[in-house]
């Protein structure tokens, strides 16, 4: 009886630790499956831009709802438009623009490399590694690998207009509009070195380039402008405009040139000719009045602030504007104030009580002038003039125009990331395999799950190699096999794709060069990524 008792309870107890190992397993599989379903969403999209990557990559054609065409590889642009569900996925999306901000360039480098990380953190996971333990293993090899690339960066001077050159080519090689590499690239050189403060060099302000985009014409019309280019047209009346003025003196202007109103809710009715009269001719003596100050301070170029309220400008006013020489440019956004108040060194006048000679700014020449279907106007030879650049991009279409934007823009980020830290490294995969062969050696002389996590992220570096030479039409397999053989020799630091031979060669005689920060910011964002998609382990609907 007692041995039949036992073995009751035996069984009993037996049961219910079968139940709670169930439940607990259970529990387990559950955020498991969250955690898989996180990384397959994120690297998924990961894939979708892989083809994008390297000279020799994909174009992407976006259509909106609204039927609007976008043609780019740039990978930021990418994720952007496409309208990603899931919340890991949007995940990637802030990483790409994450690196937008920071570096201007390896936008579709940080999504592939983090689609890869997640990639190895999968096959971790299944070989039973803790998240947490992954997660650790990731920052500490991230960070040495950031050193590693410290030690075989390439120092190079803000003043050396070649390097500099070099490295805005090698970003653009991978754009629509690579073949007009070599107009674009010196244009995002020349604009950096004219905004960049010598003492301040890493302080670079790109709202300090003005990019006017002009349809008509080939990419090969795109100009550096000496002084300011307003995207406007100059104002006419019904005696046609003033269209070039020499020895300019300029006056940019908050305040409209026409009759104040009433408030919205208020009418004035007048049922009297004489009263008619009177009105009109007050309005007359009002729009001369301000005219007439405005002369008196010897302004011959006039800005005029747009206006939601009323008319910046009247009929009337071009009317006297016109006889008194004076020419006019109006619909001045509101955000171009700071800008042009810069350029000009003049102060933005919002009442005419304020207006005087001292606040205008002095130019040599202002001169309306045709460009492509349209006109812009120039204004050269300004004195005192401020750190500011402006370029005309021109294109064939509204789709070229807005890539040749796109790329240029990437090239100055580019420029901007120089002056701030002031290195470069190789390109065509050459970075990334030596980190990967450095990396490998370096975990062979860690113990435990972290010796096998670092080697993970060793191998998801080759990604960007393998990627480049896929793109390409190589054999990927062999391409990163001899490259890596070359890397485990000293001296072969700087061995990478060569896209054009298809083969194998020194990156630095080939002047493939990126900055030090855009690599560096990529390993540190995509880790981050990584790690954050890693350790979610449950998804809860919140009201």
């Amino acid at each position: 009886m007692v041995s039949k008792a036992m073995a009751t309870s035996s069984t009993a107890s037996g049961k219910n630790n079968q139940s709670k190992v169930g439940e607990r397993y259970n529990d387990d599989k559950l955020k498991h499956d969250i955690r898989i379903s996180n990384m397959t969403a994120a690297k998924k999209l990961a894939d979708t831009i892989r083809t994008s990557l390297g000279p020799r990559g994909m174009d992407k054609m976006m259509v909106s709802e609204k039927n609007d065409v976008t043609i780019t590889n740039d990978g930021a642009t990418i994720l952007t438009k496409m309208k990603a569900t899931h919340p890991a996925a949007k995940m990637l999306v802030e990483l790409s623009k994450s690196q937008d901000i920071v570096a201007g360039d390896g936008t579709t480098s940080v999504a592939v490399l983090c689609g890869a990380l997640l990639n190895k953190c999968i096959g971790l996971l299944g070989r039973g590694v803790h998240p947490t333990v992954i997660s650790d293993a990731l920052a500490l090899a991230c960070d040495e690998a950031c050193k590693l690339t410290e030690s075989f960066a390439i120092p190079v001077e803000v003043n050396n207009r070649e390097q500099l050159i070099s490295a805005a080519t090698t970003s653009l090689g991978s754009k629509v509009v690579a073949q007009y590499s070599d107009i674009l690239a010196p244009i995002a050189v020349d604009c950096v070195r004219r905004i960049l403060d010598d003492e301040r060099p890493e302080l670079v302000d790109l709202r300090d380039v003005r990019v006017v985009r002009k349809q008509g014409g080939t990419i090969d019309d795109t100009e550096l402008c000496e002084g300011i280019v307003f995207d406007q047209k100059t104002a006419k009346g019904s005696s046609g405009g003033v269209h070039t003025v020499e020895n300019a003196k300029i006056a940019l202007i908050q305040f409209c040139i026409s009759p104040p109103k009433t408030d919205m809710e208020n009418n004035v009715i007048v049922s009297d000719y004489t009263q008619m009269d009177r009105i009109l001719k007050e309005e007359r003596n009002y729009v001369i009045g301000l005219i007439k100050k405005i002369k008196a301070t010897g302004c011959n170029v006039l800005l005029i602030q747009k206006s939601i309220l009323r008319d910046a400008v009247t009929e009337l006013g071009m009317h006297y504007l016109q006889k008194a020489k004076i020419m006019v440019i109006k619909d001045v956004e509101r955000d171009e104030i700071e800008f042009i108040s810069k350029t000009l060194n003049l102060q933005p006048v919002a009442h005419p009580e304020q207006l005087t000679a001292e606040k205008l700014g002095h130019a040599k020449l202002a001169k309306e002038s045709v460009c492509g279907k349209s006109k812009v106007v120039k204004v050269t030879g300004i004195e005192n003039m401020g750190k500011t650049v402006s370029v005309i991009v021109r294109g064939s279409n509204q789709l070229v125009l807005d890539e040749a934007d796109r790329s240029l823009h990437d090239a100055l980020c580019v420029i901007r990331c120089l002056s701030h830290k002031q290195f470069l490294i190789t390109g065509g995969g050459s970075a990334e395999i030596e980190l990967s062969v450095r990396l490998g050696q370096w975990a062979r002389t860690l113990s435990g799950m972290e010796s096998v996590c670092v080697k993970a992220f060793a191998e998801a570096l080759e990604v960007i190699p393998y990627t480049l030479a896929e793109n390409a039409g190589l054999n990927p397999i062999e391409i990163v096999t001899e490259l890596r053989n070359k890397h485990a020799m000293l001296g072969n630091v700087h061995e990478g794709i060569n896209v054009k031979k298809g083969t194998v060669s020194d990156m630095r005689k080939e002047n493939v060069l990126q900055p030090l920060l855009v690599t560096t910011s990529a390993l540190t964002l995509a880790t981050e990524c990584a790690r954050m998609i890693l350790k979610i382990d449950d998804i809860c609907p919140v009201r």
